[in-house]
């Protein structure tokens, strides 16, 4: 018996194939895809999910014949990606990165928005970030403690950036300041690398967000004095974690891709396949790395389990930390 799905996928897509090595995507119905693929980017580019997603757009590409154009669209916290996808028609042609955010908003505002399980059709789950939190190289704080200890010095005056406010990194910070008794002061931007162009001109004092600074900490411009993964960063074994310093809190802020709600199951398994043996390859896997982004894979079903899971807990902590987004 022939193996329809691979008969399916364009010539072109089995010779690349065939040369990166890599198992063809099993492709649900003859015809798809036969034009570009968009993906929206809910952040500027050159930062960790950007870089991570136009890698593996670029390999997906190979695997499905079509390119898999990425479209950034950042501001409104990142959310700009899943408002399109609302009025995309879900005939897998228009996708984008699924994020926290976008399960978090719709209790963050008394306007109409979405439903975060019933609106979008899960598609796969990814990988996740590393978080930290920088200051520059000539401040007087050396380290996490110190931190602290200039915020209680300096009450509702400190200021950090994230990439947004109800982000992840935002939620975790307000979580951090409660649970240490200080006020600081949050400068939201549309993105890490907004933050770290601020903490290079000395316009903010800190960043707690994605690791978009790593390479000024490794040129020496930024001091990285926390991680907030479970385990240091292999890039930064010195570096300790919350938990080492006595706060039970890790975030990675997993994320994945979504398409339109109503999406054929075909599609959806072939678009799931190709972007699996994308987020593996060589390639994507070398990119991972460079940021120190962990992997965090999940099938279409299993990614939407995690999704319904995690609305409930987005749901209590905008609750419980009182978070609004209409100002």
């Amino acid at each position: 018996m022939k193996d329809r799905s691979r008969a399916a996928l364009p010539r072109r897509a089995l010779l690349a194939l065939g040369g990166a090595g890599l198992a063809a995507p099993a492709i649900a119905q003859p015809g798809f895809p036969n034009r570009p693929i968009r993906l929206l980017v809910p952040w500027p580019p050159g930062g960790s999910a950007d870089s991570q997603l136009r890698s593996l757009a670029d390999v997906a590409t190979r695997l499905l014949g079509q390119p898999v154009l990425v479209e950034n669209r950042s501001g409104a916290r990142g959310l700009l990606a899943a408002q399109a996808l609302l009025q995309a028609a879900p005939d897998g042609y228009t996708l984008a990165q699924h994020h926290l955010s976008v399960l978090r908003h719709p209790f963050m505002t008394r306007a109409r928005s979405w439903d975060p399980v019933a609106d979008f059709t899960p598609v796969i789950g990814l990988t996740g970030w590393l978080f930290g939190v920088v200051v520059r190289a000539d401040s007087p704080i050396r380290d996490w403690e110190g931190y602290v200890a200039a915020a209680r010095a300096r009450p509702g005056t400190m200021t950090y950036s994230t990439s947004g406010i109800g982000t992840s990194n935002h939620i975790a910070m307000e979580d951090l300041c409660a649970r240490l008794g200080i006020q600081m002061v949050h400068v939201p931007f549309r993105g890490t690398t907004e933050g770290v162009t601020a903490l290079l001109g000395g316009q903010i004092d800190s960043i707690a967000d994605t690791s978009a600074w790593v390479p000024q900490v490794e040129a020496g411009q930024f001091r990285l004095l926390c991680v907030w993964s479970p385990e240091r960063a292999a890039r930064f074994p010195a570096v300790p974690t919350l938990r080492e310093q006595g706060i039970d809190l890790a975030v990675t802020s997993p994320y994945g891709i979504a398409g339109p709600k109503g999406m054929d199951p075909g599609i959806v398994r072939a678009l799931h396949d190709a972007f699996r043996a994308a987020l593996t390859s060589p390639e994507n896997t070398a990119v991972r790395e460079r940021w120190d982004m962990p992997l965090a894979y999940l099938d279409s079903a299993a990614y939407a389990g995690f999704i319904a899971s995690r609305t409930a807990y987005e749901k209590e902590m905008v609750a419980r930390l009182n978070l609004s987004a209409d100002g």
